[in-house]
C-alpha cells in the first residue's frame, strides 16, 4: 500500500471507531491478522480480532477516539492516538465503576495486501486504565 492508501485507509478506521463500527474495524485486519494489546494480550485471527472491538464498545458504550498523528513508512504506519470512556460493564474481572478513563498511546501496524498483518498497541495500561477506574489505588510516597 502506498501512503495514499494507507491515509485513506486509517480515514474509514477512524470513522468506524466514531461509529463504534467493531465489523468495519475487524474488516481492516489480515484473515490471520495478529492483534498485540496490553489489554487483550496476543490475539491471532479476525474472528478474535473483532471481538475484541465488540467487548470494547460493550464496557465502554461511550467510547471517543481521537487519532492525533498518523506517521506512515513504507507498509508500516504508527498511529498516535487518544482515547476515551467511561466504564459501564466488566473489565478484568472488576465490576463496572461508572468512571471515565482517558488512554494515550500509539499503535504500530505492519500492512500485508492491504490489510493489517500485525497491530501492536502502547499504552499504560495499570495507570492509563487500572489507576484511572480505581482498581488499583496510589499511596503517596512521602
Amino acid at each position: 500500500m502506498d501512503r495514499t492508501k494507507i491515509s485513506e485507509f486509517f480515514a474509514v478506521r477512524d470513522k468506524a471507531w466514531q461509529e463504534h463500527d467493531a465489523q468495519t474495524l475487524a474488516a481492516g485486519h489480515a484473515e490471520d491478522g495478529e492483534l498485540d494489546s496490553p489489554l487483550w494480550g496476543k490475539i491471532k485471527g479476525k474472528s478474535a480480532i473483532q471481538k475484541c472491538y465488540t467487548e470494547w464498545f460493550s464496557i465502554f458504550p461511550d467510547t471517543e477516539y481521537h487519532s492525533e498523528h498518523l506517521l506512515i513508512d513504507g507498509d508500516r504506519a504508527a498511529q498516535f492516538l487518544r482515547l476515551t470512556g467511561t466504564q459501564q460493564k466488566e473489565l478484568c474481572g472488576f465490576p463496572p465503576t461508572g468512571k471515565r478513563l482517558q488512554i494515550r498511546g500509539t499503535s504500530l501496524y505492519f500492512f500485508s495486501d492491504g490489510k493489517i498483518a500485525r497491530e501492536i498497541r502502547i499504552y499504560d495500561f495499570t495507570g492509563s486504565v487500572l489507576m484511572q477506574l480505581g482498581v488499583l489505588k496510589v499511596k503517596p510516597n512521602f
